[in-house]
C-alpha cells in the first residue's frame, strides 16, 4: 500500500520561500507529482518528477519552483521560491503507483495515490 504524507506548508509573505516535503511509503511507481488547489478553483498540476531525475513544471511555476527527491529518505520535495499571492493553495503530493513511459504527465487521472495536502498561504 502506498502512503503519502505532506508537510512543510505555512504562511509567508510575497517573495518568500517554502519547502514542501512528501514522505513516501510503499511502491510509488516512477512518477511523483505536486498539485495544488486554490479556494474556488479546480486542482491543477504544479510539477512532476520521474525516477531517474527528469522534471516537468507548469509554466506558472517554472523558474521559481524545484521538484527533487531524496531516495535515502523516501521523500520528494517542492522548493518554492519567489512566492506570490496566487500561489496560495492546498498542495498535494501524488504518485502514479505504476510505470509510465515517455515522461511524467500533469494529468491527475494518471496519479493513483494522493496525500492529504498541506496549506500554503502567501500574503501581499
Amino acid at each position: 500500500q502506498v502512503q503519502l504524507v505532506e508537510f512543510g506548508g505555512g504562511s509567508v509573505q510575497t517573495g518568500g520561500s517554502l519547502r514542501l516535503s512528501c514522505k513516501v511509503s510503499g511502491p510509488s511507481g516512477n512518477c511523483m507529482g505536486w498539485f495544488r488547489q486554490a479556494p474556488g478553483k479546480e486542482r491543477g498540476w504544479v510539477a512532476s518528477l520521474m525516477t531517474g531525475g527528469s522534471t516537468y513544471y507548469a509554466d506558472s511555476v517554472k523558474g521559481r519552483f524545484t521538484i527533487s527527491q531524496d531516495n535515502a529518505k523516501n521523500t520528494v520535495y517542492l522548493q518554492m521560491n519567489s512566492l506570490r499571492p496566487e500561489d496560495t493553495a492546498m498542495y498535494y503530493c501524488a504518485a502514479n503507483g505504476g510505470w509510465r513511459f515517455g515522461g511524467c504527465s500533469g494529468r491527475q487521472r494518471e496519479y493513483n495515490y494522493w496525500g492529504q495536502g498541506t496549506q500554503v498561504t502567501v500574503s501581499s
